[in-house]
């Protein structure tokens, strides 16, 4: 048992150090070589725990996408009022980017690179994911009232996205701002605005 956990334990500890590089130094630039060095191992060890570069920046991108997906799903299905849910899934995001910085930084730097290798056609699909459950936040929020019926939802929704996810490149966890401190402000901006009343 003890031998298990030990190996599962080394395993997450591979794929934060592998993490980490794919974040700072890219995908394409990150090789086995690199991993292993980081890890303090020989590149032919980590073959004991995985068969390439590509399964690693697999598992990692999935792993944090279910999680996070699985949370979009649970907003949506919620009993929540449209303002609220439009809330609960900037605040999700925002703490994705605080948890998940090398996973979000992966998705944000190399999706395009890996979109274009079959195994990774998954990321198409959460892109397509991604914008309906935004779409549905602001669909919902018109209907509801809740937010302004003259808005664009395309629009609205391409800058929300660009303008959450950029944060990974200046966040920084554990600094002065939290998360919730972001995503609080965040909302003020986007809810009620800049300008004075």
């Amino acid at each position: 048992m003890s031998t298990t956990g030990a190996a599962v334990s080394r395993r997450e500890e591979l794929l934060g150090i592998a993490a980490r590089l794919f974040a700072t130094q890219g995908y394409t630039n990150t090789t086995v070589r690199h991993i292993a060095d980081a890890a303090g191992i020989l590149s032919g060890s980590l073959y004991h725990h995985f068969d390439s570069k590509e399964s690693m920046v697999d598992e990692i991108l999935r792993e944090f996408q279910n999680e996070l997906f699985g949370q979009y799903e649970a907003i949506l299905a919620s009993t929540d009022d449209a303002r609220a849910k439009l809330e609960a899934a900037v605040r999700v995001s925002f703490e994705a980017i605080d948890q998940h910085p090398f996973e979000v930084a992966i998705f944000q730097n190399d999706a395009d690179y890996l979109g274009g290798v079959e195994r990774f056609g998954y990321l198409a699909e959460r892109n397509q994911q991604s914008r309906e459950v935004w779409v549905t936040l602001l669909r919902e929020g018109i209907a509801s009232g809740a937010l302004r019926p003259d808005l664009d939802v395309d629009l609205t929704y391409r800058f929300i996205r660009d303008t959450v996810w950029v944060a990974v490149k200046w966040y920084r966890p554990g600094g002065k701002l939290t998360h919730t401190a972001v995503a609080d402000q965040y909302l003020t901006i986007l809810l009620d605005g800049i300008a004075h009343a």
